[in-house]
Order: structure tokens, then C-alpha cells, then sequence
């Protein structure tokens, strides 16, 4: 493994390929129920690197879910603007880019092979090229002797790993994860944690995971951007050093929790003062 991790400012990225970018994007919720408008997010701007590991951290209700979508297409930005692989986003979710939630988005009627297939069959993908990738999807998230149950019969892990699979299956080259293992308990949160990280490096995708959790920012992340409380911005961009070939073990070493404190130290002054303000904005 590397030596001790090097922590940094917003860095010159110029020779670094740009995968998606942000520019000026602010996002403003109007008013409602007899509430005043609320500016969630930004300005903000930066560049996603191809091929990298992203994670958001951030307090309550400062906006990261609203970036995730900003940037997935799911919410267009009240000013500044959203590139992917250099085309804007406009609205909708981009061919390339795949998104899971913390919520269970599987469908209990469907057993967990036929979950996996459900975006292929609706986008006509050939019958022979489906099974192909289901199968190995299934068999790359440990899901092979499980194919036939239904959501109902799987831990919380297990099926978090179905919804990941139906996201593996549509080759995104941008996968944008919401809290997804948020629901878990602190074990099987490690364990799939591992699971991610493998298959980052065995799809070379680049990744941007929203985490409340330091830690897991930590362990699973090339750099990690410190969201102020709302409106949103970046406070700092962490660059951690870590290894490319990373697991939980990372979490036994001295720097490692060293790199966690450092989060705390920006993040304990904003939370505080997000606390003050409410969780409007997500």
C-alpha cells in the first residue's frame, strides 16, 4: 500500500481526463406550504475524473442527494450547468450512467433474476446478450444460488446487491450511488463496501457515492469532497492516497483513521450549524 495519505485543496486536474463536470450549478427549491424558498446547492463546480472513486460527505439536509441528482439528470439546476463525457444533461438520466438509491427499488413479484433483467427487457436488449449479462451479474454479486428467491427471502444486504446487479447489467460507465448500503449494519456495511470496490476496479466505471458515514468515505474513496451546510458547497476536496487495490482492511491502519478525524474537523462546525437550520433540502 501507499505510504501516508495526502490530504489537499481543490487540485490542478489538467492532466487528469474529466468524465463529468459542474459549472456554477445552484439548485433552489421555490416556495411551498407556507415556507420561503430554499437554496439547497451551491454554486458549486468540479470535475468528476474518469475512472475515479467520488464520495460526498456533507451534514444533514446540505444538499448532497440534490447534487446526485442535479447530476444524474433527475433535477435540472436553477443556474450553471451539468456535462457527461462532454454533452449536457438536460433532464433526464443519460445512456452511460446508472443510479441506485438507499431505498429497496426491487420488485417483490419478481424473483431476483428476473429484477436483474428488468431494465434489459424494457430496453429490447437481445434475449441471448440479456442471459449473458444477468448471469454474470448475478454471479459477480454472490447472487448465483439465489436466483430464484424473491426480495422476501434475502437480508437487507442481499438485496441492496440485486439492485446493484440491475445496474450492472446496463454497462453504465457512471454509477451514482445514494446512501445505498445506509440502511445496513456497521459489518455487513464493510463487507459491502468490498463488494463495491470490486466492482469498480473489474468495470473501470467511475463512481460518485453520497455517504453520511466517514468511515466508508474513507475506505472506499480516491477523493472525497467536504459539503458545507446548505446552501451546499464544497469546503474541501480530500484526496486520500489510497491504493486502487483496496479492501475493509484499509481500516486497520493508523492513517486511516487519521484521514477520518481530518473529515471531522471540517464537517463538526457545519453539522452544528445545520442543526440550526433544519433538514429541508436532502
Amino acid at each position: 500500500m501507499a505510504g501516508a495519505p495526502r490530504l489537499a485543496a481543490v487540485e490542478n486536474a489538467a492532466s487528469h481526463k474529466v468524465h463529468a463536470r459542474l459549472e456554477g450549478v445552484t439548485r433552489v427549491y421555490p416556495p411551498r406550504a407556507g415556507h420561503g424558498e430554499v437554496h439547497a446547492l451551491g454554486p458549486i463546480s468540479f470535475d468528476l475524473r474518469a475512472g475515479e472513486f467520488f464520495s460526498v460527505v456533507g451534514p444533514s439536509g446540505c444538499g448532497k442527494s440534490t447534487l446526485l441528482d442535479v447530476l444524474a439528470g433527475l433535477a435540472m439546476p436553477s443556474a450553471g450547468t451539468v456535462e457527461f463525457e462532454g454533452k449536457p444533461v438536460r433532464g433526464e438520466v443519460p445512456e452511460g450512467v446508472g443510479v441506485v438509491f438507499q431505498e429497496d427499488a426491487s420488485f417483490p413479484w419478481l424473483t431476483v433474476e428476473d429484477n436483474v433483467s428488468f431494465g434489459l427487457r424494457r430496453a429490447g436488449v437481445d434475449a441471448a446478450e440479456s442471459k449473458r449479462r444477468v448471469d454474470f451479474a448475478i454471479g459477480f454479486m454472490g447472487l448465483r444460488d439465489f436466483s430464484r428467491a424473491y426480495p422476501s427471502q434475502l437480508s437487507g444486504g442481499m438485496r441492496q446487491r440485486v439492485c446493484i446487479a440491475r445496474t450492472l447489467v446496463m454497462q453504465p460507465r457512471l454509477i451514482l450511488l445514494d446512501e445505498p448500503f445506509g440502511a445496513l449494519d456497521q459489518q455487513t456495511r464493510l463487507l459491502m463496501g468490498d463488494e463495491l470496490l470490486r466492482l469498480w476496479r473489474e468495470t473501470s466505471a467511475t463512481v460518485l457515492l453520497i455517504t453520511h458515514a466517514l468511515d466508508e468515505a474513507n475506505l472506499l474513496s480516491d477523493r472525497i469532497g467536504v459539503m458545507s451546510a446548505r446552501p451546499g458547497r464544497f469546503l474541501e476536496i480530500v484526496e486520500t492516497g489510497w491504493p486502487r487495490d483496496r479492501d475493509s482492511r484499509l481500516a486497520e491502519r493508523p492513517d486511516f483513521g487519521a484521514v477520518t478525524a481530518r473529515l471531522w474537523s471540517y464537517l463538526r462546525g457545519e453539522s452544528l450549524r445545520a442543526m440550526g437550520q433544519g433538514t429541508v433540502a436532502r
